[in-house]
Formats: C-alpha cells, structure tokens, sequence
C-alpha cells in the first residue's frame, strides 16, 4: 500500500511511476488527496470538539461549587451539544478514512526505474540466459506422456478424486516431488534461511497484509463458513508472521524458507499451454522470504537471484533470466526477476521462479517496522522467491534429461531420490 505522506508529496512522480504500468492514476490520487484533506479537517474539528467538552467538564464543577447554577446549567448544556456534534464528527471521521484507505489500496505498487514500460510478456527484459539446450533423441515425448508411460503421475486419477489440475503422485514420481523439496530446502537453510512450517490457510487480515485481498481476480479458494483463504504461496503465511511488529535492527535481514502446497483457481487458464504440469490448481513449491532495512534490500534481491539461479545450474536446467515490464508485474511488486527453464520436448520457456522487491509496500499493510539507531520506527522492505515451484522443474527434469531407454537424474538428487535414472 503507498503510504499517504509520499502522495502528498510525490503525486506527480508517483503518476509517472504508475503509468509504466499503463494506469492512468491521476484522478484516483486527486480523489486520495481530496479525502485526505477531508479526513484532516474532520479530524481538527474533532479534536477541538474534544477539547472544549473535556474543558467545560472541568469548570462545570467548580461553577456550582461558586454557586453559579445558571452558568454551570449553560456549560452543562453545551456540553451535550459537543458531545452530539463529537459523534457525529467521529462517523464522518471514519467515513472519510474508510474512502480513503479504499481509493489506496485499489493503486498497485510503484516500479522501481529499472523497469519498462510494457503490457505484455513479449516486453519483458531478458537479463541473462545459462545452459546448453539439450539435444532429444528422435522420439522424446513431452512430460505429460512420459509420466503416463513410466507410471510417475496420474493425471486422470487426480480428476476423479478432485478435477482438473490436482494431479496424483505415484511410486518414482513421488519420490521426485520429496527429492526435490528436501534437496531445495536443505540448499535454502545452508544460505542462511530458517525454515518454518506455517499454516496452510490464512485468515483476511494476513490475505490483506500481502496483498492477495481484495482478490480482484478471484484466484484464491475461500473458505465462506471460517472466512479462511487457501494459501497461493507460502509467502502469505511466512510474511504475515511478522505482521504489526517492529523488529530490532540488528536482527535484519530475517531469511526465512518453507515448503507448502499452494492453492490456485487459475480462473480463466484454458488451452495447450495449461496441459500436464504445466498450470495446476494444487502445486508443491518452496518459498524464500526476507525481511530487510529499506538501504540494503536491492541488495538482498541481487543475492535471492543469484541463490535461484545456483540451484538451476545444479538441476543441469538452461535457463534465462526475464526482468518483467510493468505491465507484466504483480500488483504489490517495485522489481521483479522472473526465471525461466526451457522444455526441450515443448520447445517452449516454463516459467519456475518470480524473485521481487515489494519494498514498503507490503510492510505499510502489515504495518510492519524496524527500530533504527536513532530509535525511530521505520517501514522495513520485504522480498519473497520461489526457489523453487516444483511443477515446470519435474516437467523440464523428465524432458530434457530423457533419452530412448530412461530418465537420468541430476547428480546433486541422488542421495535424495536413491535412484540414479527412471527407468520402464
């Protein structure tokens, strides 16, 4: 959420922030200020109202005790007065806040000055590409057949428990999907992150503080009866932990890793591009969140980056590093790298990993802060990374690594999967 103090005095840059995301908010910030200046002026009114009331109620005793009835009767009058005035003044206050914390939270975050101006993906920013695309024998199959024919997962078993897009894990496959969890989370705390296991169902407040709700696109399952969201990521859960606190500074950063399923509609998502693993409504991933001091976060983006891309050179995956346009970025994100592996067999780039700086605009919803050395509370910067979703990684690990007899796995699996290869 931008903070109100930088609308009052960025407004204009913070339009031409926006409109690289092709928003045109210079009538929603106008409506910002205009309610600011309204919830101001109210609450100067209240607070003198207050005042006066808390005053009279003072004098009115002493005025009978001098034995002035007819002027403490007066005072006692006017006292009522305020205090219907005082209500009154107190709903148009909360009025006046509601509309204006509504016309916030409705803008997205500001993009950092390295990101372009763009609508779509064709105008990310390709950053970086690793790796030799592999060359397939003449009858490599793309994933969703080679699960099928090496008995790895059961797609139409997923349909008939759940539907579409909850796939069954089998024998080898299985195993796979908790090799690669482990091995990600071992690599993560080895870097310096603690590893939880949080909540897989959130509550409103912590779907706000993040930035999943209000749920413009109506991705997340909701759960009417408890009022309970069904986590996207383990971000929300992970984040949200530190949600209304402040935080010593010499504790930042705060690294933290963990492993959820993640749970997504994925309304709208139809066509060959969505087949097999390639989008699914449940979905195994490990997640990197971190909390930093404003000064080092670009930094610690830089660091979260090159640690996804050390786990892509070990899974022997070529992959390319896209800094998305505006146009193309999360509503709560200032920069955002998105990695990319290619699938050999589909001939096409998967995206596996979003690693983004949110700066304050997430803290400022969670209100959460950091004490600095002057003892002054400071909004901190937090930072999320999938290292990594594992769906597109199983899909890209199956394909490229096939061959006419079998599947081999990455070396650094091994002691993970306690198999070298795949085989019929």
């Amino acid at each position: 959420m931008l903070e109100i103090q930088r609308i009052r005095e960025d407004k204009e840059a913070i339009a031409a922030a926006l409109d690289k995301r092709n928003i045109d908010a210079t009538e929603t910030l106008n409506e910002i200020l205009k309610a600011d200046e309204e919830r101001r002026k109210t609450q100067v009114e209240l607070d003198n109202t207050l005042a006066e009331s808390n005053k009279l109620a003072k004098e009115i005793g002493q005025l009978f005790r001098e034995g002035k009835v007819e002027e403490a009767n007066a005072a006692k009058a006017r006292t009522a007065d305020l205090k219907v005035k005082g209500k009154e003044l107190n709903d148009a206050l909360q009025i006046a806040e509601e509309k204006q914390r509504e016309l916030i939270v409705s803008l997205p975050n500001t993009p950092h000055e390295s990101v372009v101006k763009g609508a779509v993906a064709e105008d990310n920013v390709e950053v970086s590409r690793e790796g030799d695309f592999p060359t397939l024998h003449a009858n490599a199959k793309p994933h969703w057949e080679l699960t099928s024919e090496y008995d790895l997962i059961d797609f139409e078993l997923g349909v008939k428990v759940t539907g579409a897009g909850f796939p069954v894990y089998t024998n080898k496959g299985a195993r796979l999907q908790r090799a690669l969890i482990n091995y990600f989370l071992d690599k993560n705390t080895s870097a310096g992150y603690r590893e939880f296991i949080p909540p897989f169902f959130v509550n409103e407040d912590s779907g706000f503080g993040t930035g999943q709700l209000p749920d413009k696109e109506g991705q997340m399952y909701h759960m009417t009866e408890d009022n309970l969201y069904a986590i996207p990521t383990a971000e929300v859960p992970l984040t949200n932990m530190f949600r209304d606190e402040i935080v010593d500074e010499a504790a930042l950063p705060i690294k933290c890793t963990a492993y959820t399923p993640c749970f997504r509609r994925e309304a709208g998502s139809y066509g060959k591009d969505v087949r097999g693993l390639n989008r699914l409504h449940q979905f195994d991933k490990v997640e990197i969140v971190v909390l930093s001091k404003p000064e080092e976060s670009y930094t610690r983006l830089d660091e979260m980056v090159e640690h996804v891309a050390g786990l892509l050179r070990d899974l022997k995956l070529p992959f390319r590093v896209l800094r998305l346009c505006g146009g193309d970025m999360g509503f709560t994100s200032a920069l955002t790298y998105d990695f990319e592996v290619w699938s050999a067999a589909q001939e096409r780039w998967l995206e596996v990993s979003s690693v983004s700086n949110f700066e304050t605009f997430q803290a400022n919803r969670l209100k959460l802060r950091y004490r600095d050395s002057d003892r002054k509370t400071q909004l901190c910067h937090t930072l999320n990374g999938s290292s990594l979703a594992l769906p597109r990684i199983v899909a890209a690990l199956l394909e490229n690594h096939q061959d006419e007899n079998g599947i081999n796995i990455p070396e650094v699996l091994h002691t993970y999967t306690g198999f070298e290869r795949i085989e019929k």
